[in-house]
């Protein structure tokens, strides 16, 4: 590979982490003054108006499904981009922004485990560490320290949806995963946007208390900017840096740039004068070792391996 090129697909993903991990705080200052519904009913506009010209720039066109494939595309992006959406905006409107960074940094493992378990196979060992340390360290900043409270299924509700939200989105990543194979990624997620937009339309239609387009009249020049910023730089800007960087640094290499979104959401809470305790600092320190030590004992095997055949 190209070291020229390997650097800016770091670059590139470190770029992408960041719109990802800013969204949290940003998206908690924008739900100050919006619904959750108002801000992800935008959230999916802005993101398919930006897809729609950006493959019309690019002359990609959607491909040729049979019905049984469209029924399969559209169900998997209510469920994995709606799902999320929903979960994430109306918990991060309960909760904190690190704990909800904190909580999706959870979702590669989850696909993972969510894969061992469609297929029918036992998690690696390496899995099954993260697992353990990943949950002890998700639960220590939930519980703000007092373990029992799992004992009594007390959790905040925000942080309970958030999750939720994880779910979907990981279930979403692993589904993905077998649509690619037939379905190129820019139509696909302009499809996952559009099947977004429709949902929380309904939703929003079936709710009587929420008046988005009221909402959007009122609200301020901050807020409009924060709600761009989640739509444009947050949704479609991260998903094409994202693209990029897989492509150049391969799945498994990118993926671990995806523990630096908690550490990008703590730094960006802090800028908008957000509260982030020792104890979260604490519990995303955990994590990220949960996810990242099985890695570096399998490089340090593979590096020991090579260096005996020298």
């Amino acid at each position: 590979m190209n070291r020229s090129a390997n650097t800016n697909a770091v670059l590139l993903l470190l770029l992408c982490t960041f719109f990802w991990g800013a969204c949290f705080p940003v998206g908690k200052q924008a739900l100050s003054e919006v619904h959750p519904f108002t801000l992800v009913l935008w959230r999916f506009a802005i993101a398919a108006c930006c897809l729609f010209v950006y493959a019309k720039w690019k002359n990609i066109s959607m491909p040729t499904l049979t019905p049984k494939q469209w029924v399969w595309v559209i169900g998997v992006s209510i469920v994995g981009v709606g799902g999320l959406n929903l979960g994430l905006f109306t918990g991060l409107a309960e909760t904190d922004a690190s704990n909800g960074a904190l909580i999706m940094a959870l979702s590669p493992l989850a696909t993972s485990l969510i894969g061992s378990l469609l297929q029918r196979t036992l998690p690696t060992r390496g899995a099954v560490f993260s697992l353990v340390i990943c949950l002890f360290g998700v639960l220590l900043v939930l519980t703000n320290g007092d373990l029992q409270r799992v004992l009594r299924f007390e959790f905040n509700h925000g942080d309970q949806l958030i999750f939720f939200g994880m779910l979907c989105w990981s279930l979403y990543t692993y589904l993905t995963q077998g649509i690619s194979r037939w379905m190129p990624m820019i139509p696909y997620t302009l499809v996952g946007m559009l099947a977004g937009f429709g949902v929380i339309s309904v939703v929003t239609a079936l709710s009587a208390t929420v008046h988005p387009i009221q909402e959007s009249l009122l609200i301020d020049h901050i807020i409009l900017a924060d709600i761009l910023f989640i739509g444009v730089f947050g949704t479609v800007g991260g998903y094409l840096l994202w693209i990029s960087g897989v492509k150049q640094l391969g799945a498994a290499n990118a993926s671990l740039f995806f523990n630096f979104v908690p550490v990008f959401a703590v730094l960006t809470a802090l800028m908008f004068g957000q509260n982030v305790t020792a104890l979260q600092l604490l519990g995303m320190a955990i994590v990220i070792a949960g996810l990242l030590l099985p890695r570096m004992v399998k490089w340090q095997q593979q590096w020991m391996a090579k260096k005996a055949l020298i």
